[in-house]
């Protein structure tokens, strides 16, 4: 998923409400390279748990493009864009490093995946099941990936088994 073309930059667009996908759809449509870093959240609703995929940063949308070329005005009358973010008249480039990073954190579709590197002492979240948002803190990691974590639940500690995919660090 990486992506890397001579004098071109990453630069983050703001959506407008709930347009991630229409937006990710129309830029690329005009041959824009987009990246839309996705994070699979649980949440409550009306008594039972619901998991759906999240954008990993509400509200935007990476997105690729040689500044000096003047496409980028296109990318703003975009349908379900917004802006490009910028200070000044021309938007600012994200760095390259972190895109890189992130990228290497997802898989070919953008979904987040797991952290490989928790250890015992990590503070983490809980992203799936009833214990979702908690935060708690790794005791130890099973062969099979299963992670016991701990959890302040009622004044006490509770020891609960959670696969290593449930888990964000924090």
């Amino acid at each position: 998923m990486t992506f890397h073309d001579r004098g071109t930059s990453w630069f983050l667009a703001q959506l407008k409400p709930n347009c991630a996908n229409i937006a990710d759809r129309n830029l690329r449509r005009q041959g824009f390279k987009t990246f839309l870093p996705m994070a699979e959240e649980t949440h409550q609703r009306g008594g039972k748990f619901v998991t759906a995929m999240r954008p990993l940063f509400p509200g935007y949308i990476f997105v690729a493009f040689d500044v000096a070329s003047g496409f980028w005005r296109t990318v703003n009358s975009t349908y379900g864009i917004t802006r490009l973010v910028s200070f000044g008249k021309e938007p600012s480039a994200v760095p390259t490093g972190l895109i890189s990073q992130l990228m290497q954190r997802c898989d070919a579709k953008g979904k987040l995946l797991p952290h490989k590197h928790l250890k015992p002492g990590d503070q983490v979240t809980l992203t799936g099941g009833p214990f979702t948002n908690f935060v708690a803190e790794v005791e130890k990691i099973a062969p099979d990936r299963r992670v016991w974590v701990l959890m302040e639940i009622m004044g006490g500690q509770t020891r609960v088994a959670v696969g290593a995919d449930q888990l964000r660090a924090v």
